[in-house]
């Protein structure tokens, strides 16, 4: 969740019941990843005490507020994620595939330097796939079965480096950005074909997150977040983008891929000064509900609750409705200070 050193308590909080359940306040972290809604944590220390080195991987029982065990790696941990099998931790060079239960080391990838960290991490079982940047001169992304244990495909994604990526809930999709943040593709991981190419904007933005919606099948929505303080929505789901595609495709065959690019209908809506320009957010889409017509049956909009973390400490929630006609509406939900739900005495 987190990688940026902070000196605040790690604070975990269900925020339907907007009550906090448990606060460890024991010095600052770089990285906080949760299993899930489980109680199981994995944490990694900044370094400013000797228990809480970057180069070592907790894991912890919120529930006992013990820890259940200890990783030790030579270099330090940039990102780690995790499913109901697997424990995936990743170095600057590697990146090592666990079991979850037994901690037992699975797999070592040896993997282009990834000083950023960027990793995306598939939760369904069927389609366990870990991405990871696999070039230092292009935007090529390296697809690994984590359950099989062999690596899947690379795709070149981008002609400049990466800057963000994601999976999918059902691991079908995986959604980039590069460096230079102007265009998000979307591929289809099990041919390794492009599926979407949307445009955020024209001028270069820096990518913070990317978030599909939570669907096992086609996912509704995909949303990012940027430098400039915007969220950014794109519509997967309807008809009108899925004909947007079908001609993107015909036209992909007899034109160069960045003048396609540029003709792909847009099926997107920004959401203006979210959080300060330079300020990094993260954004989950947390749920997509369908709403039918009562007398067809048929979809007509989908509504979208968003969360968003940003850097600075604030916790927003959004919905979003898009309509089957390709028309957005944004509401702000709720909007507080993540450090002011904290107790006082654990500070």
């Amino acid at each position: 969740m987190a990688n940026q050193s902070t000196s605040n308590p790690i604070l975990c909080a269900s925020f339907n019941q907007d009550a906090s359940c448990f606060v460890i306040a024991v010095g600052a972290f770089t990285i906080v990843e949760m299993l899930f809604t489980s109680s199981l944590l994995a944490i990694v220390g900044a370094g400013e005490q000797p228990s809480l080195s970057p180069r070592r991987l907790c894991l912890f029982n919120t529930m006992t507020g013990t820890a259940l065990r200890e990783l030790n790696f030579l270099t330090s941990i940039l990102a780690v994620r995790m499913n109901k099998k697997r424990l995936v931790v990743v170095l600057q060079e590697k990146t090592y595939v666990y079991d979850i239960n037994s901690l037992a080391i699975l797999d070592t990838i040896d993997t282009v330097p990834n000083v950023k960290g960027l990793c995306a991490f598939s939760p369904d079982l069927d389609a366990c796939f870990v991405a990871l940047p696999a070039s230092t001169t292009r935007g090529s992304v390296l697809l690994y079965n984590a359950m099989d244990l062999h690596s899947h495909c690379e795709i070149d994604a981008h002609r400049s480096l990466l800057a963000a990526m994601t999976l999918s809930s059902n691991g079908m999709y995986i959604a980039t950005a590069s460096e230079q943040g102007t265009i998000i593709r979307v591929h289809l991981v099990s041919e390794a074909t492009k599926s979407y190419s949307f445009r955020r904007g024209t001028y270069p933005s820096t990518i913070f997150s990317l978030s599909f919606g939570p669907s096992m099948e086609l996912p509704d929505i995909l949303v990012a977040t940027s430098s400039s303080g915007s969220v950014h929505a794109f519509s997967l789901g309807f008809a009108l983008c899925q004909r947007g595609r079908r001609s993107s495709i015909i036209l992909g065959s007899i034109i160069p891929e960045s003048v396609s690019d540029a003709l792909d209908p847009a099926h997107h809506d920004v959401f203006h000064n979210a959080a300060p320009a330079g300020v990094k957010s993260h954004a989950v889409v947390r749920r997509v509900d369908r709403v039918t017509d009562s007398s067809t049956s048929q979809i007509v909009a989908c509504r979208a609750t968003i969360s968003m973390v940003t850097y600075n400490g604030y916790f927003q929630e959004y919905n979003l409705t898009i309509s089957n006609r390709d028309k957005y509406s944004w509401s702000l939900e709720r909007e507080f200070n993540l450090l002011t739900v904290i107790p006082e005495n654990a500070i």
